[in-house]
């Protein structure tokens, strides 16, 4: 299990007799083969507030379908708050062209090639979000062929000029 710390802020609550300081810690784990999930955790300690964002993010997890395990089948966008974010697939060797919040969802994820753009918020909580919506997005072709009764040669060998035979074996190729 891969987990990054994003974020960790110090939060205070006003009292009777003055502040109480406490921190609020922001962590993504995944498993490397396409699940990731986020979680958010307070306490009185850091290593506590950890520890509590780390259970909720395991709590949290959701599957992405990766396209040859590396990257993504196809580009998405999402947003959350007035953070936007734009993830697109890359060719191998790319590697994770990603900012901050975004890139600890992405190795956690076991993306390797991964083009991404955030507007707006530098916000993580709601890169975070936004990133995760866009991900939620992502079909992989087999899923599609199953939705629209349809095989995937189908789907992916029209519009290259393929035959049927290139068509089939590259949807053979195709995993989930």
């Amino acid at each position: 299990m891969i987990e990054k710390l994003v974020h960790i802020n110090r939060v205070s609550k006003t009292v009777k007799g003055g502040k109480r300081f406490g921190f609020a810690a922001l962590v993504v784990v995944g498993d490397g083969k396409g699940r990731a999930g986020f979680g958010h955790g307070k306490a009185r300690e850091v290593p506590e507030a950890i520890s509590k964002a780390t259970a909720a993010a395991k709590k949290a997890m959701v599957r992405v379908p990766l396209k040859d395990g590396r990257t993504l089948h196809h580009d998405g966008n999402g947003h959350f708050g007035a953070g936007r974010v734009t993830v697109r697939s890359a060719p191998q060797g790319t590697g994770i062209i990603a900012g901050g919040p975004m890139r600890a969802i992405f190795e956690s994820l076991g993306v390797a090639d991964v083009v991404t753009k955030s507007v707006g918020t530098s916000n993580p909580y709601n890169m975070i979000r936004a990133t995760f919506e866009a991900l939620g997005d992502q079909t992989s072709p087999k899923a599609v062929a199953q939705r629209r009764g349809k095989k995937i040669a189908d789907l992916l060998g029209r519009g290259h000029g393929a035959t049927q035979q290139t068509a089939e074996a590259e949807a053979a190729a195709v995993v989930e």
